[in-house]
């Protein structure tokens, strides 16, 4: 499957969890915030370089692994 870079970024306050619209410049995340996807999903596997889930989102569904490189994280699709 198609391989995506994944930013691992802090945890957010919980209620921020339906916000959309606009952070100003200047503020940490400036710019417009979207929801792109919603849903839930079941844990596989978590270790320090490998994280399986199985995600039942709107449009993201199905199973998936992030993989721990130099870099970041690297997201797939495996099925």
């Amino acid at each position: 499957g198609e391989k995506r870079l994944a930013i691992q970024t802090e945890d957010h306050d919980i209620s921020y969890i339906d916000f959309e619209g606009t952070i100003p410049e200047g503020m940490y995340g400036a710019g417009e915030v979207k929801i792109w996807d919603s849903g839930d999903y079941e844990l596989l596997r978590r270790d320090e370089n490998i994280i399986s889930f199985i995600a039942n989102g709107s449009r993201m569904r199905g199973k998936y692994v992030l993989v721990r490189s130099k870099t970041g994280w690297i997201l797939m699709k495996v099925s």
